[in-house]
């Protein structure tokens, strides 16, 4: 008997480090708490292209991806979450926003240090930071490939 589709939640978090700094930003929602970049991919968005435009709409920093860190499934009963958690830097050296808009109340850099005395939204936010701190593993981004294409060797 066939069974309905699962609705699916396709989401991004973008780990941007700067030498000893990490990008945050102080969303508007949930009290006001930093974060790193992140957000839902949007109708027919990749995952890679909604990792780039979140972190630009969030932050005003544009970024280079340079690989995964880890892809999150939670599924639940009615509903799963299925998302890629990217390490990036700076594509250019822009000032993180200043001035609050519908995406973000601000941005800035900070230590692992200054990070830890922040209210984060998540506390797995920190485990991120850390794991990229003291140098944990990286994955390529071609695991995320399109279906039917091809390869890379």
């Amino acid at each position: 008997m066939p069974r309905d589709p699962i609705p699916t939640w396709f989401f991004v978090k973008v780990v941007v480090r700067q030498g000893d700094r990490f990008l945050l930003v102080q969303e508007r929602r949930f009290n006001r708490p930093w974060h790193v970049p992140a957000g839902r991919a949007e109708p027919g968005e990749t995952l890679v292209a909604a990792a780039l435009r979140e972190t630009l709409e969030e932050s005003a920093v544009p970024v280079i991806l340079d690989g995964i860190l880890r892809v999150e499934h939670s599924p639940h009963s009615d509903k799963a979450y299925l998302g890629a958690i990217f390490l990036a830097h700076p594509a250019a050296d822009v000032p993180p926003k200043s001035t609050p808009d519908e995406e973000s109340l601000a941005a800035g850099w900070f230590t692992l240090e200054e990070a830890e005395r922040l209210p984060l939204r998540e506390q797995d936010i920190l485990e991120l930071l850390q794991h990229v701190h003291h140098g944990g593993p990286m994955y390529p981004i071609s695991l995320l490939a399109g279906k039917g294409e091809a390869f890379k060797l």
